[in-house]
C-alpha cells in the first residue's frame, strides 16, 4: 500500500525544492553552460522564439525569469537551445546567401472594406491553398503576413520560379466576382536569421522591391538579376528605378518567363 507523506514532510520537500530551484551556484553554472553549448545562448526571448512547438514552449518558460530566477527554467531553455541548434534553426549571423520572397494581393485591403470579412477569409483560404504548396516545393515559408507571405530560398532561380507560379495560380481565382491579383518581389542577400525568422537590411529591401511591383507583376532586385540563370527569364528594367529605403546601387527589374518557356511543349 502506498503511504502518503505527512504534511510536515511535504512542506520540507517543497522548501528544499524551492531552495534548489533558486540556488545561485546552479544558476551561474547553467548560465556558463548555455554560453558554451551549441545554439543561441539567449534563446527564450521574443526574437529568438518562433511559432514552432519548441518556440511556444520557450515562450512559456521565459516569463518565469521576470518573477524570480529559476534553475528549472534554465534547464528547460538549455535543452531547447541545444535542440534548436541540432534542428538547424539556430541563430545565423548573416553569412548565408538566400533569396527572400515577399508576396501580397494587390488592392486586397480596399476590396475587403467593401465586401466584409467573410469574403476576405474565403479569398485568403483559396490563395493559401493555391500558393503555399508552390512556395514550399522550392523554399520555406517564414511567416504569413495578412494577405501575403515571406519565404526564403537557397537559390534565386527557384525563388523567382515560385513567385511566377504563385502569380499565375492566383490569376485564375475569383471570389464573389472579384478577380485576385498577386504581386511579388525577390531580393538576394545575407539576412540575419534568429529563431524561425529573418531580419535586417536585405529583408527590408525585399519588401521594398515588392512595393514596386504592380498587380500581377513579379519584381526582382538588381542583385537578384545578377544571380539568375542566363536566358531562363525575361528581365526588363522597371519604370520605378529605386524604391524608398533601397540603396542607390540596387534597382528593381520586372521579370517573367521567356517566350520559349511560355509556349507549350
Amino acid at each position: 500500500m502506498l503511504v502518503r507523506p505527512s504534511e510536515p514532510v511535504r512542506r520540507r520537500v517543497r522548501g528544499a525544492a524551492s531552495r534548489l530551484d533558486s540556488d545561485p551556484r546552479l544558476l551561474a553554472a547553467l548560465e556558463w553552460a548555455r554560453a558554451w553549448l551549441p545554439g543561441d545562448a539567449h534563446y527564450g526571448d521574443p526574437l529568438s522564439t518562433g511559432d514552432d512547438p519548441a518556440g511556444r514552449v520557450a515562450a512559456q518558460l521565459a516569463p518565469l525569469a521576470a518573477t524570480r530566477p529559476s534553475v528549472l527554467r534554465e534547464v528547460g531553455l538549455t535543452a531547447l537551445q541545444v535542440w534548436q541548434a541540432h534542428a538547424g534553426t539556430e541563430e545565423r549571423t548573416g553569412d548565408e546567401v538566400v533569396a527572400v520572397l515577399f508576396t501580397d494581393l494587390a488592392g486586397f485591403s480596399d476590396w475587403t472594406l467593401e465586401v466584409g470579412d467573410d469574403a476576405a477569409v474565403r479569398a485568403l483560404r483559396r490563395v493559401g491553398v493555391a500558393v503555399e504548396p508552390l512556395v514550399r516545393r522550392r523554399g520555406r515559408v517564414v511567416k504569413r503576413l495578412g494577405d501575403g507571405l515571406m519565404a526564403v530560398f537557397p537559390d534565386a532561380d527557384d525563388a523567382v520560379e515560385a513567385a511566377l507560379a504563385a502569380r499565375d495560380a492566383v490569376a485564375g481565382l475569383e471570389v464573389d466576382g472579384h478577380r485576385l491579383h498577386l504581386r511579388a518581389g525577390v531580393h538576394v542577400g545575407t539576412p540575419h536569421q534568429l529563431g524561425g525568422d529573418f531580419y535586417g537590411r536585405d529583408v527590408n529591401i525585399a519588401a521594398r522591391i515588392t512595393d514596386a511591383a504592380r498587380p500581377g507583376e513579379v519584381c526582382v532586385s538588381s542583385t537578384t538579376h545578377a544571380h539568375l540563370e542566363s536566358g531562363r527569364f525575361a528581365v526588363r528594367p522597371h519604370r520605378h528605378r529605386r524604391g524608398k529605403g533601397v540603396p542607390r546601387d540596387i534597382t528593381p527589374w520586372r521579370v517573367d518567363r521567356t517566350r520559349a518557356r511560355r509556349s507549350p511543349a
